[in-house]
């Protein structure tokens, strides 16, 4: 309902901009006069205007023209203004962590503005003026959305993809295509682990059975193989982006909700201070936030169980990570919003996201040594379709080679999520640096088991061959004759996960990288 009533404002402002055009407040003139524009000004950037013209929005650059008029900008006292909206997450510590580290990069001293526990403004200045303000509104994902479609936000905190309802209202209000171009941008990663007490048996669970034990259709311990005691459960709040997320990735999907009968504890430290005390007790938090308590390993039906680790985040192996994502509008953004964004994908970036206690998306490297768990399963797991003479070949094929944090997976067919889009330009800046020259980089594709193992074998060949195409056509400043770059497919050979759930399936089909 909250976005629903955020459209119709959106639509009936935009109605009201198209009935109020004739005011011209504003002309722009090219140098040479040939040309003139009349129209309402809705945004200067610092480089860009933007006007509402009897030919809808237009966006011009400052330095072709002239501005007369009321609505004209002062163009040596103009400040950014950019807003910032979505999860507690990552408005509470991360982004201000962010802030603060670009400042300094830029030699501009910074001030905090407290307006309350959820608003504050960030006043990044210089020697002479103030040059942006970043105001940032902890709220929720769905509020993040709510207010970029509404264009009460500039760039949206969430941590999930936008809903079909969301980009169906994006689409009406005329905020475009959330899922297009590069509109949503990974900054960090982040993992909701369910904790135990040291002295609690019961230490792996299905995403299905943690459904049940936090949605209190599941009460006693005994229905897990652990002692005829009650669960006792402990959460985070519901403002907390982690308890949204939790609702969206495990509970919905089974069309539970999250019991009201939870203990729900102030801070993360304290929850996990609350679950190590207690053998009785299962609690929700981040893989950074475990204190003394055990965490959880997710199972599946065939026998895989998958731990989570920095590791596993980073390659998204463990089914519940959660990419922290920052949403941008079709509009342009001022330069300051813009150099801010990039300076999120930098080195300088991923030492402070480490430090703010998330996961960064540097790319790390495994040995084939670790994969042995990996290969148990595989031979344990894979169908009767796949031949001993595939897996010796994946051996040999591996044995020698490191495999790369950086992981694609597909949401469908040869579509990428959005961690994976941003892996292909991480990838494709480090090759375009250097830091592969001399070495050979493996596409390798594999696939889940649904269906024959042909067609899947040939469909994991033909993602590995589209992921590598997408790295070399981004990498556009590598020198391709210092690394050599080739793809292969084992299909169904070496699963993550069990291919009983839709989690199971999306984790097996996906691009890895080696490299020798």
């Amino acid at each position: 309902m909250n976005l629903f009533r955020r459209f119709l404002c959106a639509a009936s402002a935009l109605l009201l901009s198209f009935g109020t055009a004739f005011a011209q407040d504003v002309a722009l003139t090219s140098r040479d006069g040939s040309i003139r524009i009349d129209g309402t000004l809705l945004s200067y950037d610092g480089e860009f205007y933007r006007v509402d013209t009897v030919y809808g929005p237009l966006t011009l650059d400052g330095q072709g023209v002239t501005c007369e008029g009321p609505g004209c900008p002062d163009l040596d006292a103009y400040v950014a203004e950019i807003t910032f909206s979505g999860t507690r997450r990552m408005a509470d510590v991360l982004i201000p962590a962010l802030i603060q580290a670009f400042s300094a990069r830029n030699q501009l001293s910074l001030t905090r503005e407290v307006i309350d526990d959820t608003h504050s403004t960030f006043v990044l200045s210089d020697v002479d003026r103030v040059r942006a303000r970043f105001e940032l509104r902890a709220t929720t994902t769905s509020e993040g959305f709510a207010d970029l479609i509404a264009e009460e936000a500039d760039i949206a905190l969430v941590l999930r993809e936008p809903s079909k309802a969301e980009e169906a209202m994006a689409e009406a209000s005329g905020s475009g295509n959330l899922v297009s171009g590069r509109r949503a941008r990974v900054v960090a990663l982040d993992g909701m682990v369910a904790i135990v007490s040291a002295g609690q048996p019961v230490k792996d669970l299905s995403l299905e059975q943690l459904a049940e034990v936090f949605s209190g259709d599941t009460s006693n311990w005994s229905a897990f193989g652990g002692a005829d005691v009650p669960v006792i459960l402990y959460t985070p709040p519901a403002t907390a982006g982690l308890f949204e997320a939790f609702q969206d990735r495990v509970l919905r999907p089974y069309r539970k909700t999250m019991t009201e009968e939870g203990f729900r504890q102030s801070s993360l430290e304290e929850l996990a201070d609350s679950v190590a005390a207690d053998s009785f007790a299962i609690g929700l938090t981040t893989l950074s936030e475990i204190g003394n308590a055990d965490p959880i390993r997710i199972s599946g039906s065939c026998g895989f169980e998958q731990a989570p680790s920095l590791g596993a985040l980073k390659t998204e192996d463990y089914p519940l990570t959660l990419p922290l994502m920052m949403f941008t509008p079709a509009r342009r953004l001022p330069l300051m919003a813009r150099q801010f964004l990039d300076f999120t994908a930098s080195s300088s970036a991923d030492v402070v996201i480490r430090r703010a206690g998330f996961v960064d998306q540097a790319i790390t490297t495994s040995d084939f040594d670790t994969q042995g768990d990996r290969l148990a399963h595989a031979i344990t797991a894979v169908g009767p379709e796949v031949p001993l003479s595939e897996l010796k070949r994946l051996v040999e094929t591996l044995r020698d080679r490191d495999r790369l944090s950086t992981t694609f997976r597909f949401e469908a067919g040869t579509k990428l999520d959005v961690q994976s889009s941003e892996n292909i330009l991480r990838l494709a800046q480090a090759l375009e640096t250097g830091a592969f020259d001399g070495k050979t980089l493996l596409f390798t594709g594999f696939s889940d088991s649904a269906g024959p193992a042909g067609p899947n074998n040939a469909l994991a060949l033909k993602r590995a061959r589209l992921v590598m195409g997408q790295v070399r056509e981004a990498a556009t400043a590598a020198d391709f004759s210092r690394v050599q770059l080739y793809a292969d497919a084992f299909g169904e050979t070496l699963p993550m996960a069990c291919d009983d759930t839709d989690w199971g399936r999306a984790v097996n089909r996906r691009v890895e990288v080696w490299v020798q």
